[in-house]
């Protein structure tokens, strides 16, 4: 995206923000111009509202929006939705949804990575499309954290599957025909949302995704090791993996397969080698560790009889945006079929 926006986009950004001050969507809610978002406040004793509040929109290049939600799932704190518009997006008309793509981050990136790290926004064929970039935290693992038992803050998945979900339907012309896509931890996310949510995406597409987590030791202390960082207590995220044995299994995509052998499936992966799109020498380990992950899913899917099922284990890669961006685009036909869009 270039620093000086064309006229074009300039012209969008202003449409944009014109229709978003006339749309109701909550009585806290007052439209953003270009620039930071603005976050309003709440009459003395006034009651929070409950569930997911857009609280500012910040117009941030054309076709994109950022929407500043305040979540009860994840405590009352206020994360960020990127959304890239179809053309003739107006979200004050009730009468209009789009078909939704959902797609996610991986670890130790957030909701503007999709945008700022592949061609995303220039896609003509998601031009018919809303694509849902949300914020999942730093590693949050698309999941309802355990938290030694009491639950609570954070809880990921239901704030995009219930809270966020239900916003984007009420107020910003997301249809219920819907897919789901991500990379790495996001990859994770991507099929444990289609597995977890029967009936709420019509195909599912992982890139390099942990898809496994359980296969063995290796990837048990690997995915351990993420979910300690940033100083967190790792037993938060879904517990002890003897201990909250069933709790692992409820997210590990491997132990779900059946519930998504109806839909279609991609999966994507290198084998952790120097591959065709990375410096010379370039390995990755975590590569490999997935790699193993999303050979062992795509052999339990045939074995439960996944009817939509394509891989695409290219040998050669490492733990890189470049494939993840390659495989967004191989995937899409398949992701716009199940919408039943065609450009």
């Amino acid at each position: 995206m270039t620093a000086v926006l064309t006229l074009r986009a300039r012209i969008r950004l202003v449409l944009a923000v014109l229709l978003l001050t006339l749309l109701p969507i909550t009585p806290a809610f007052a439209a953003a111009p270009p620039g930071p978002a603005t976050t309003p406040t709440l009459a003395p004793g006034a009651a929070r509202p409950r569930g997911a509040e857009v609280v500012a929109v910040t117009p941030v290049a054309d076709r994109q929006l950022d929407l500043t939600v305040r979540s009860t799932a994840l405590g009352g704190r206020t994360v960020n939705v990127r959304l890239l518009t179809p053309d003739g997006w107006n979200p004050a008309d009730r009468h209009r949804h789009w078909p939704t793509l959902w797609l996610l981050h991986g670890c130790c990136g957030d909701y503007t990575s999709w945008t700022a790290r592949t061609d995303v926004a220039a896609i003509d064929s998601l031009r018919d499309v809303l694509v849902v970039m949300p914020e999942a935290g730093w590693n949050g693992w698309y999941s309802d954290w355990w938290n030694h038992g009491q639950g609570g803050d954070p809880a990921w998945e239901t704030f995009h599957t219930v809270e966020l979900r239900h916003l984007l339907e009420r107020d910003w012309g997301a249809g219920r025909n819907r897919v789901v896509a991500g990379l790495s931890m996001g990859g994770q996310g991507a099929l444990l949302y289609a597995a977890r949510h029967p009936g709420m995406f019509r195909a599912t597409a992982a890139y390099s995704g942990s898809a496994h987590p359980l296969l063995n030791d290796e990837s048990v202390d690997r995915i351990m090791g993420f979910f300690a960082g940033q100083g967190n207590d790792p037993l938060r995220v879904w517990g002890d993996p003897v201990a909250q044995r069933h709790i692992w299994r409820a997210h590990d995509p491997y132990h779900l397969a059946k519930r998504l052998k109806h839909l279609p499936v991609y999966l994507s992966c290198g084998d952790g080698t120097t591959g065709p799109l990375d410096a010379p020498g370039s390995t990755s380990a975590l590569e490999a560790d997935f790699n193993r992950q999303n050979h062992a899913l795509a052999a339990e899917l045939k074995r439960v009889g996944a009817r939509h099922l394509t891989t695409h284990f290219y040998g050669p890669g490492t733990h890189a945006w470049r494939y993840w961006q390659r495989e967004l685009h191989a995937s899409l036909p398949m992701l716009l079929g199940a919408l039943g869009v065609h450009r």
